[in-house]
């Protein structure tokens, strides 16, 4: 039995381990059942000692920052991982180089490259996730994304096996890559250029208040919901949904922001089923209305 398994390991680390956890506490939305197992592993070596003992005997799913992140209301009958403090050390390195870990906030990663002048990191500032979120994702804002920063990846694989990835030999698109769903990002080297902490302040400060004016802030939120069509038409995402939807439209607590309509709102205990039948209705009637199919950005784990 994995579960058995599983307890003879945790007497062993200094990590964390959870059974039946709930999953509500780890998201921005605030949504979700329980998973099977939670593991907060401590050092790469507990993360790798875990993965050889688990050996894909059931689902595992990487945790970042759980800000772009729908879990369903039913158990997740599998492991949720979330990297520890041993993952989120930052170094800089010659040539306005960094090596930072894959559970460090784009926030922190952004503060600390202002702080020691290195410029082109000013958008991270605005991006409410974690480096391995970002890099699984190619997140980014203000026509800049992680693949214009980054220099290569550190990462493992399921079986346990660590290699190192240039950026030369991965395929970044809008909002993704080629690079393997299960693949765990443990530290990635990004690359800067030199610039005045003041003039990086100034741009940090610009960007901070155009998200402000346009985007909601300090709710229940798990960012942009859909990502924008780029192959099907000139408009944004959140065109079309003002176009073809009912901005008042609301499934129990989930509803639509009055401030960007491409933000859905956990607004009074919303559950996964009422979050995913707005997501539905907006998917069909934008389909309806313009022929646009839309794609997700936020992720659904069940």
């Amino acid at each position: 039995m994995i579960i058995n398994d599983i307890k003879e390991f945790e007497k062993e680390i200094s990590g964390k381990l959870y059974f039946d956890y709930n999953l509500q506490k780890l998201n921005w939305f605030n949504i979700g059942g329980k998973a099977r197992i939670y593991f907060r592993p401590e050092s790469l070596n507990e993360l790798i000692s875990f993965l050889k003992l688990y050996k894909k005997r059931g689902k595992i799913f990487i945790l970042g920052a759980g800000s772009n992140v729908l879990f369903d209301d039913s158990l997740f009958d599998g492991v949720v991982i979330k990297l520890g403090k041993k993952f989120s050390n930052i170094s800089k390195l010659k040539n306005n180089s960094l090596i930072v870990g894959s559970s460090v906030s784009d926030k922190n990663l952004s503060e600390f490259a202002k702080n020691e002048n290195i410029g082109g990191f000013e958008f991270l500032s605005c991006i409410p996730g974690s480096v391995g979120g970002g890099i699984k994702m190619n997140s980014g804002c203000f026509k800049k994304e992680f693949k214009d920063i980054l220099v290569s990846v550190q990462a493992t694989d399921l079986s346990g096996r660590i290699f190192t990835i240039p950026v030369s030999k991965i395929n970044f698109y809008y909002r993704g890559s080629d690079l393997p769903k299960e693949y765990i990002f443990l530290s990635a080297t990004f690359k800067g250029k030199k610039k005045n902490k003041e003039l990086i302040q100034k741009e940090i400060d610009r960007l901070k208040n155009q998200k402000e004016l346009s985007q909601p802030t300090r709710i229940k939120t798990g960012g942009s919901t859909f990502k924008n069509p780029v192959d099907q038409t000139k408009k944004k995402v959140w065109e079309l949904i003002k176009e073809s939807v009912p901005l008042d439209t609301s499934f129990g607590g989930a509803k639509i922001s009055d401030k960007h309509c491409n933000f859905f709102v956990n607004s009074k205990n919303s559950t996964s089923k009422d979050m995913k039948n707005l997501i539905n209705f907006v998917i069909d009637n934008v389909k309806k209305k313009t022929g646009v199919n839309l794609d997700l950005e936020i992720i659904l784990v069940k």
